[in-house]
């Protein structure tokens, strides 16, 4: 590799698990164990400081001196540090507080994927929750400071957030779910013991002091002053609008405007119609489209009843992927992928294996209200998630050995959500829906990402309240109300990252098609889906150019 390049990326890269700890904590890195992370807006802004230095010195490497491996890795270099600025200089850290991804729900779930191994792991992890207790604090000096400058989240998510926090603290401490870690294999059963004692003391001492800490500003600084939830937009808030173009811009590697992708939303949404239409009257036995909704959306029997059910289904779908990958895949991760579940955080959600071997992949479906899943969803979501979505493409990514670090886990949205949401029509091609139902379910987790790419742009740069937002996804899809509400909370606070789905997964079909179109009986889906995971996530542009290089070369 470029020697310059090397540098540079392992700068970033080294810089990056030393600012986000749990992140690097979760591949099976232990150096930063006893940290949270600082979440201070002056880390915020050293951080782009040394961000902007990786960007100009990867701008100063002229791309046409380089081999192509190495064109992508500057490309995906330099599109990270600018992409995370963009996310940065949002400042959305100032005053977010979020009921479907803020830290109080996906922190649980995170801290239980810790690698804790050894007893230096263990007592780094006292550290760590030490840690945890202070940083709240700083988080809710944050929200309190951005209070007095107008910058909040809308009422009705920090009275969410006030009341799962109020929910954490009047659990009883032996049932604490920050208390629910791995036990290191190589304690004693006395040293087990003193050691869940000292964690439980360090729950009790600073953990829960600190979202008590947050939980009162909340109550006292923000919520008197609160955004309506007539305007939950960053359209609402000064410098919205052009943050939320640099946040469309990194979800989206795109220059798509917010007026191009709610006119892109809506076309989806019209053409999905005909498809509801046509299965529906097989399966249904009507065409009428409000008629398909609502019965998909009532009907008890299309709804699983316990999570036991809904996780059984998903292990089911899961095992015929994998007997059926190594027919549309040369590249095959090492890495198993399993199903877990969670009481908490998004609905469903894959966690990529350790690195060191020492924890699978998972693909974790939230059963808290195992009524709100629909029997029909389940295959498709199992798909996405796990095989052959995110489970394929980013465990092979981890397991690539001639690309570096950064660019074997980089987080590039479109790529990683456009990826997973093709392979749920990818899996219909690979014949993996086990009934015209479940096909069915194809159609509601596409319905899902079109109405996204209306209701995000919608919310963020049109001026939608929450209220139209919500109403417009309960007339364009079967989705149950339970499951739209906090679906339109998420988009609110996470302006930008719902559009990447649909628009990555546009742009990779139409990558394909024109290969196919070029090279006629001589395309290989196999190679060109090796092609495409074959290097990590990249941006948008960066895959179409390496594409047209296979076809040029397979041609």
């Amino acid at each position: 590799m470029n020697e310059t390049l090397a540098a540079l990326g392992d700068e970033y890269w080294e810089r990056y698990l030393a600012d986000n700890p749990m992140f690097a904590s979760i591949l099976g890195d232990h150096r930063y164990d006893d940290r949270m992370g600082d979440f201070s807006a002056e880390a915020e802004d050293r951080r782009i400081a040394h961000l902007r230095s990786i960007a100009d010195r990867a701008e100063a490497i002229d791309p046409d001196e380089l081999d192509p491996a190495d064109r992508v890795s500057l490309e995906v270099l330099h599109f990270s540090a600018l992409g995370e600025i963009d996310v940065l200089e949002s400042r959305l850290s100032d005053f977010t507080v979020n009921p479907a991804s803020g830290i109080q729900a996906i922190l649980p779930t995170a801290l239980a994927q810790l690698p804790i191994e050894t007893a230096e792991h263990a007592v780094a992890l006292l550290e760590r929750y030490r840690d945890l207790g202070h940083q709240l604090g700083v988080a809710a000096d944050r929200l309190a400071d951005a209070a007095d400058r107008s910058r909040t989240s809308p009422s009705v998510h920090v009275d969410a957030v006030i009341a799962q926090l109020d929910a954490h603290l009047a659990t009883d401490l032996d049932d604490d779910p920050y208390l629910r870690v791995r036990n290191p294999m190589s304690f004693s059963d006395d040293e087990m013991l003193a050691w869940r004692a000292e964690l439980a003391t360090v729950v009790a001492d600073h953990v829960r002091p600190g979202f008590a800490r947050l939980r009162e500003v909340l109550a006292d600084r923000v919520r008197p002053v609160a955004r309506s939830a007539d305007q939950p937009g960053l359209g609402h808030l000064p410098g919205g609008e052009a943050a939320y173009a640099g946040l469309l811009a990194y979800h989206t590697s795109t220059d798509l405007s917010a007026e191009d992708i709610h006119r892109i939303g809506l076309e989806q949404v019209s053409r999905l119609a005909d498809e509801y239409r046509s299965l529906g009257g097989e399966v249904l036995g009507t065409t009428d489209l409000a008629e398909i909704f609502e019965r998909l959306r009532d009907d008890p029997a299309l709804h699983f009843e316990t999570g036991e059910e809904v996780r059984a289904a998903a292990e089911t779908a899961m095992a015929r992927a994998k007997a059926a990958m190594g027919d549309w895949f040369g590249r095959l991760p090492q890495a198993d992928c399993l199903v877990g579940e969670v009481p908490s955080g998004p609905v469903a959600f894959y966690y990529p294996p350790a690195e060191d071997g020492s924890r699978p992949g998972t693909f974790f479906v939230n059963t808290a209200d195992p009524t709100s899943w629909a029997r029909y969803e389940i295959q498709a979501t199992a798909f996405h998630e796990g095989i052959p979505g995110h489970h394929l493409q980013l465990a092979i990514s981890q397991e690539l050995e001639d690309v570096p670090a950064f660019q074997r886990h980089a987080r590039i949205t479109a790529y990683a959500e456009g990826w997973g949401l093709y392979t749920e029509r990818l899996a219909d091609e690979m014949g993996l829906y086990s009934s015209q139902l479940d096909r069915i379910g194809m159609l509601s987790a596409d319905s899902m990402r079109a109405c996204r790419l209306v209701v995000d742009t919608g919310l963020h740069a049109m001026g939608w309240t929450r209220q139209q937002a919500i109403d417009y996804v309960v007339a364009n899809s079967p989705m149950r109300l339970g499951t739209i509400v906090p679906e339109i909370d998420r988009y609110i606070g996470m302006p930008g990252q719902a559009t990447a789905y649909m628009v990555g997964r546009l742009e990779i079909q139409r990558i394909r098609t024109d290969a196919e179109q070029r090279l006629g009986d001589a395309f290989d889906i196999k190679a060109f889906h090796d092609v495409v995971l074959g290097s990590g996530l990249v941006p948008l542009g960066t895959l179409e150019r390496m594409v047209d290089d296979w076809v040029v070369d397979a041609a």
